[in-house]
């Protein structure tokens, strides 16, 4: 399996990005897809989740500035980072829900 994360970089607070998540040896529609990060210091932690059946949950913080989504055709994961903020810094990560198959994590970084 492999997982093949891009779209990271620097920007200013109130900017935005999208990350990407290319799948490869997997049956990418058949599993749950999440993004996770974590800022230098702290824990990792669940950004978003997609289910199958494109139903997304997203983590308080995020909700309403970032949306997760899908392409089962071309079997790629998109995080869209709107209206970032300095506390958005983090090395973000996809992962294949209830595995572990991680990607390679693509830093984000918020100026003020």
């Amino acid at each position: 399996v492999q997982l093949q994360a891009s779209g990271g970089g620097l920007v200013q607070a109130g900017g935005s990005l999208r990350l990407s998540c290319a799948a490869r040896g997997i049956n990418f529609r058949l599993y749950g897809m999440g993004w996770y990060r974590q800022a230098p210091g702290k824990q990792r932690e669940l950004v978003a989740t997609i289910a199958r059946d494109h139903t997304t949950i997203y983590t308080d913080s995020v909700q309403g500035r970032f949306t997760i989504s899908r392409d089962n055709v071309r079997r790629t994961l998109y995080l869209q980072m709107n209206s970032l903020k300095p506390e958005d810094t983090a090395v973000y990560c996809c992962n294949v829900q209830s595995t572990d198959h991680w990607g390679r994590g693509s830093q984000v970084t918020v100026s003020s």
